[in-house]
């Protein structure tokens, strides 16, 4: 009997084996990648982790038709945006055209490549940028064109905003625009050429009110006295003290503009900019928004990561394009470094150049100009369980992302958002001790301070009534032991002269 009991349990135990292997397939598919996927710890070294995205498929322009016809390659697009209702609009740049698919990229809805322009039949020149608002109003940044196009969603012109005027602009300043985004009120958000003040901002009747979020450059000291010390030509000639220009640029519901640019320093490669243009972004525990860290040692770095475009997708989270290494990387509203994935190369997953990143639901898609196509990444379950549980924990709703949490542990125990995440629910519930034991796998020092702290406290209010009962024996006793003492009933033996010299 207790050998068909062994039996037994040994079978059992193989079989939960074979069902929990099967239950994790994202670590199998990771390393069937092209690439590598990796995060950082809070020490910032390189953690290797399951795939949160993989390539499903990608559509150049040779794939397509329309109207029983090819449509023929895309020429080095540059710009790609979804409407909300899940069509895709590409920039094809190269070819002097916007081309308008359904979500999953199998059908052209439409090409435009002309627009009436009061009784004239009018046409885009390198078209770098396109934007879609509230109203289905497509916005196209006709570049060489030095103007941007609104037509309405029957493909009639709205408007055409060119030749901006202001005092805050130089004499002789060309209006080339190159990105362009809309909010819910309709007014337009412009990167431009070489415009270093900041993102160009129209209101709807196309009048130009001024710049918004302008990136100051930080002067050293050295610099400052280095300024003083040259000339005039030689002031003129540096470009040390030049802000940053913008490179991408998108817009959550609430109004809030997320742009990325290029940090030579790798420290912050996007921003969330509030009405007033500041800086309101979360930076997280490493106060790093610039992709790749830079770790001594590291052989493969090979400079600060350059962003090139920005996504808002939802429940705070966004994600951030890397041309020098091709990479999409992903953050919370806190500021923490989601997950990574893709890289440079000729296989699938891989890019020449990217240049521009969007979503359609949860899954996300790549632009390549080189390469001229565009790249669909899936949501694995190991991501799905991370945007899932982000979103609980950005609705406040920690206790029901435990759940969530534990199964990404499950695909990645060492992951320190997942530890913290529960340890967070647990520090709401009440429950300190085994919020200390989450928060201290998670690194998540402020949170476990105040665990501690609540922890301490509970310890020392549930055991007062003993340590004071205790206290109050111990000094009856000692009053007790002094009051003997006097009375001569307790005698303590003195040590006599000879004896102490003698000791």
């Amino acid at each position: 009997m207790k050998a068909k009991q062994i039996v037994k349990s040994i079978f059992a135990l193989l079989l939960t084996a074979v069902t929990l292997v099967s239950m994790a397939p994202e670590a199998v598919k990771a390393s069937e990648l092209p690439y590598t996927t990796y995060n950082y710890n809070y020490w910032e070294y390189i953690v290797y982790t399951p795939a949160a995205y993989e390539p499903d498929f990608s559509v150049s322009g040779k794939d397509l038709t329309y109207n029983g016809e090819p449509i023929g390659p895309f020429v080095t697009p540059q710009d790609m945006c979804v409407s909300d209702e899940g069509l895709i609009y590409l920039a094809d740049t190269g070819n002097n055209r916007i081309v308008v698919m359904d979500g999953k990229m199998s059908e052209v809805k439409r090409i435009i490549t002309t627009f009436d322009n009061d009784g004239t039949e009018d046409t885009f020149k390198q078209p770098t940028g396109v934007a879609v608002s509230e109203s289905n109003q497509l916005y196209i940044a006709d570049s060489q064109n030095k103007r941007i196009v609104v037509l309405n969603e029957d493909g009639t012109l709205a408007r055409i905003v060119s030749n901006p005027t202001s005092e805050a602009l130089d004499d002789g300043f060309v209006f080339v625009p190159l990105k362009v985004s809309v909010d819910y009120a309709d007014r337009i958000y412009c990167v431009a050429q070489n415009m270093f003040e900041g993102i160009m901002v129209f209101e709807t009747n196309g009048e130009f009110t001024g710049f918004f979020g302008t990136i100051n450059v930080e002067i050293t000291l050295w610099e400052k006295f280095w300024r003083k010390l040259a000339s005039k030509e030689e002031r003129a000639k540096s470009q040390l003290f030049i802000p940053t220009e913008f490179t991408g640029i998108d817009i959550d519901p609430d109004g809030f503009v997320y742009a990325s640019n290029i940090d030579p320093n790798g420290v912050q490669g996007v921003r969330r900019l509030n009405p007033r243009g500041e800086d309101v972004i979360k930076k997280g525990a490493n106060e790093n928004l610039g992709g790749d860290l830079q770790i001594d040692g590291t052989t493969d770095y090979s400079g600060p990561s350059q962003f090139v475009d920005v996504v808002y997708r939802d429940k705070g989270i966004y994600s951030c394009l890397d041309r020098k290494r091709g990479r999409v990387f992903t953050y919370d509203h806190e500021g923490n470094l989601l997950y990574i994935f893709g890289g440079l190369g000729t296989q699938a997953g891989t890019f020449k150049l990217p240049v521009a990143v969007e979503n359609v639901g949860n899954d996300l898609l790549v632009l390549d100009a080189t390469d001229a196509k565009v790249t669909y990444f899936k949501e694995t379950e190991y991501g799905r369980l991370i945007n899932d549980a982000v979103g609980l924990r950005y609705d406040g709703d920690e206790a029901e992302a435990v759940d969530l949490w534990q199964r990404v542990l499950y695909l990645d125990e060492n992951n320190e958002l997942a530890n913290t995440g529960i340890g967070k629910a647990y520090l709401t519930a009440g429950d300190y001790e085994q919020a200390m034991k989450y928060l201290k796998l998670g690194m998540a020092r402020d949170y476990y301070s105040v665990a501690y702290r609540r922890h301490r406290n509970n310890f020392l209010t549930e055991n007062a009534n003993v340590y004071l009962t205790a206290l109050i024996v111990v000094i009856v006793l000692i009053v007790i032991y002094n009051n003997l003492k006097k009375r001569g009933i307790i005698v303590t033996k003195k040590k006599k002269k000879g004896d102490e010299q003698n000791a």
